[in-house]
C-alpha cells in the first residue's frame, strides 16, 4: 500500500510512501492539535499504519505536513488529520497534499468523501467539498476528552505517589 505518489512541489515533495511517514514527528504535531490533544504515541503510529498516507517533506527530508486517509478504496474516503507545521504554512503545501490526495489512484471512483474541520472550509471548497445537503441524517459519536482520559489513566499509574 502506497508508494504510488511521488510529486515535486516546489522545494517539497508530497509522497505516499508509508516507508517516509515520521511517526514521531506526526505524534508531536497532533498530540498539540486541537482535535487530537493528548493523543498517544502508540495510537498515532495505529493510525499511520492502517490509514493511506499522503505526507509533505521539506527539502532536507524532514516531514513537514500530513494528510491521513481512512478508505475502504472503494465506496468511501475519511480525510483526516490534515496539517502542515507553521513555519511552512501559506506556501500551498496542503493544498498540493490535498490534490494529491484526490487525483490518488486508489481513490477514484469513490462514492462518498467526508472531512471535520474547524477553519479550513476555503481549502477543502477547493476541492469539492461542502457543507452536508441533509445534515439530519448524518449521526456522530464523538469522545472528545478520550486522550487526556487515557493520559491521565497511564500518569497515574506510573505515578501513584
Amino acid at each position: 500500500m502506497g508508494g504510488e505518489v511521488s510529486v515535486q512541489f516546489g522545494e517539497y515533495v508530497i509522497s505516499d510512501d508509508p516507508q517516509r511517514i515520521d511517526v514521531r514527528a506526526v505524534h508531536a504535531f497532533l498530540r498539540t492539535a486541537y482535535w487530537s490533544k493528548g493523543i498517544p504515541l502508540e495510537t498515532v503510529s495505529r493510525a499511520l499504519r492502517a490509514s493511506l498516507c499522503i505526507g509533505a517533506y521539506a527539502g532536507d527530508g524532514a516531514q513537514v505536513g500530513l494528510c491521513r486517509l481512512v478508505s475502504d478504496f472503494t465506496i468511501c474516503c475519511y480525510v483526516s488529520d490534515v496539517y502542515v507545521l507553521e513555519a511552512h504554512r501559506g506556501r500551498g503545501v496542503s493544498k498540493a497534499m490535498m490534490a494529491a490526495a484526490m487525483a490518488h489512484p486508489r481513490l477514484q471512483g469513490l462514492r462518498r468523501w467526508l472531512l471535520v474541520t474547524r477553519d479550513a472550509h476555503g481549502l477543502y471548497r477547493q476541492f469539492g467539498f461542502q457543507a452536508l445537503a441533509h445534515p439530519e441524517r448524518h449521526m456522530e459519536r464523538v469522545e472528545a476528552e478520550i486522550y487526556l482520559r487515557a493520559a491521565q489513566r497511564v500518569e497515574a499509574h506510573e505515578n501513584p505517589g
